[in-house]
């Protein structure tokens, strides 16, 4: 029997409902979560849920399903998990949807939406039906963009209606977030 000595792959995992709407984890309890699992070099860039881990090959949504149920069962709530590559993640990160120009406004803001599987074509007909002056979409494979140029707050928009359009949960992050962290731990991808 011949063992697996292909290197680890860098995962990065979006996770949903940590830090908002009353469930409170520390950062330190997740990496230790995470590690349970038996992932490697496991950490966190900021409060919001993005766990960085590496691990061996696997099918994403086995690995998303692993650590849902797994942190399910320790947090006692569900945790939608949306998980890309590092070299996913470094598309996603340089994928323009948008032209510069329309990202130029004082409280314009691009927000990604991570899904586990893409938007069906009914679904893409709808959400692309609420475009507006103030929020526009892109879709590309499981990601959406979605421009909006005025504050979160300010939009009639939201990612629940997001989740009700589509069909399927999703998980919500800045842009700017989604840079960084291509920036800081893609460099490692060894897929």
């Amino acid at each position: 029997m011949e063992l697996d000595v292909s290197p680890p792959i860098r995962y990065i995992a979006f996770l949903r409902a940590i830090n908002v709407g009353g469930h409170t984890v520390k950062m330190d309890a997740l990496r230790t979560l995470v590690a349970e699992l038996g992932f490697a070099n496991v950490a966190t860039f900021i409060a919001s849920g993005n766990v960085i881990f590496d691990a061996p090959a696997a099918p994403i949504p086995t690995l998303e399903t692993r650590i849902a149920r797994h942190l399910q069962q320790a947090l006692g709530y569900a945790v939608g998990t949306f998980i890309r590559s590092a070299s996913e993640l470094t598309a996603i990160a340089h994928y323009q949807p948008f032209l510069p120009a329309d990202l130029a406004g004082d409280s314009t803001a691009l927000y990604i939406a991570f899904l586990a599987t893409p938007p069906s074509d009914l679904a893409r007909q709808k959400l692309l039906a609420l475009r507006t002056p103030a929020d526009d979409f892109r879709i590309q494979d499981r990601e959406i963009y979605w421009l909006c140029r005025t504050r979160m707050s300010e939009s009639v928009f939201s990612g629940a209606l997001l989740e009700k359009t589509i069909g399927q949960p999703a998980t919500l992050r800045n842009s700017t977030t989604v840079q960084k962290l291509a920036a800081k731990y893609a460099v490692a991808d060894t897929s």
